[in-house]
Formats: C-alpha cells, structure tokens, sequence
C-alpha cells in the first residue's frame, strides 16, 4: 500500500505575511516530514469581525509572492470564493474531497491555539479529518494533561514542537509602515515592495 501523501496546511489573515510565518513552517515541514505546506489566507476571518482588515487580493498576493521560491510551499484562494466568515472545518473539508483519502493533513496553528481548541467550530469534526500541530517558543509547550482530559483519545492527534523564538507579529508591521519605519528582513523583499507598491497600511486607525 503507497504510502500518504503528507499536507501541512497553514491558515491565517496575512495582513502581511512575514518571516516567522514561513520560519515556522519550513521547521514543521522539516521535522514533521511534510511533503508540502499549503498556505491559506482566510476571506473574511471569524475572530476579526468587525476588524480592520486589508482586502482579500493584498493579502492573497503578498502570499504568493512570499512563497514562490520555495517549490514544496502552495498557496490557496479557496477560502476567498467562500461567503461569510472562513471556517476550518469547511476548509478541511473542501480539501479532503480535493486531495482524496491518500493525503494526511496537518494543520498548523500557534501554541496558544492549541489551548483553546475545544472553543474552535466543530472541533472534534476537524480533529477526525486532520492532525494538529502547535508551534512553541522555546519552553513554552502547551499543557497536555488539560488537552487529554478534553478531547481524550483525540488527543493523540494533536502536537506540539518547539520552533524558533522570532519576536515578529503583523500588527507590529502594520504600525512600522504606518509610522514611516523599516520592515526590511522583517518580510521578504518582494513583500515589502508590494506594501510600498499599493500604499498598504499607511492609513490606519
């Protein structure tokens, strides 16, 4: 029997993507044995309703043009073809039926994501369809005991590893552009120039 087909998948809003982001799962794709990762900016995300949010092509775009050296790294718009807020299980779902029973799928998410998973639409749903796996600073793992008293043999689906420290976050971009101050090696080149590009960020609240 031939063996899966191993797909890391990596979600978020990208409003932009930056360094740690693709630090991150190049690492998991690394010790994890991926075959690839898939990156999958949302549409419209569920935890930023209501949130000032750059418009889906930006971030779709700044996706691409930060993963397209790295051959074993896909970016997706299916969730931007979707109405309403984007929906793990609705995504994992589209996928299984795209890639078939020969894929294994592992979602990553942040430690901190990990911790609140049974909060997460229909969990116990996206846990049968794929694994989990939480990225950690360094001595920061999550508490496994709580997660096994939740989701009990599930929980072996779920992991957690340790990636490296990068104090990098979105929000702390957004405000650099918007203040006038560098982002260079903080993003990749090619993103910095689309930021620059298309006057992103420069009018925020």
């Amino acid at each position: 029997m031939p063996e899966k087909s191993r797909m890391g998948i990596l979600g978020g809003t990208f409003d932009p993507i930056h360094l740690g982001h693709l630090l991150v799962a190049e690492t998991i794709m690394d010790e994890f044995s991926l075959d690839r990762v898939i990156f999958i900016p949302a549409a419209v995300p569920p935890h930023k309703l209501g949130s000032q949010v750059s418009a889906a092509r930006h971030r779709y775009m700044m996706t691409l043009l930060a993963t397209c050296s790295n051959p074993r790294f896909q970016v997706s718009d299916m969730e931007m073809h979707r109405q309403g807020p984007s929906y793990s299980r609705d995504t994992l779902a589209e996928l299984v039926k795209e890639h078939g029973s020969d894929t294994e799928f592992y979602f990553i998410v942040g430690a901190d994501s990990v911790a609140s998973l049974h909060t997460w639409n229909r969990i116990d749903e996206l846990l049968e369809l794929c694994h989990f796996i939480g990225a950690s600073r360094p001595g920061c793992m999550p508490d496994m005991t709580k997660i096994y008293a939740r989701f009990g043999a599930l929980a072996d689906r779920i992991h957690c590893t340790e990636t490296p420290k990068l104090e990098i976050s979105s929000t702390a971009i957004r405000e650099r552009v918007r203040e006038g101050r560098t982002i260079r090696y903080i993003v990749p080149e090619s993103v910095e120039q689309y930021i620059y590009k298309e006057k992103l960020y420069r009018n925020m609240i």
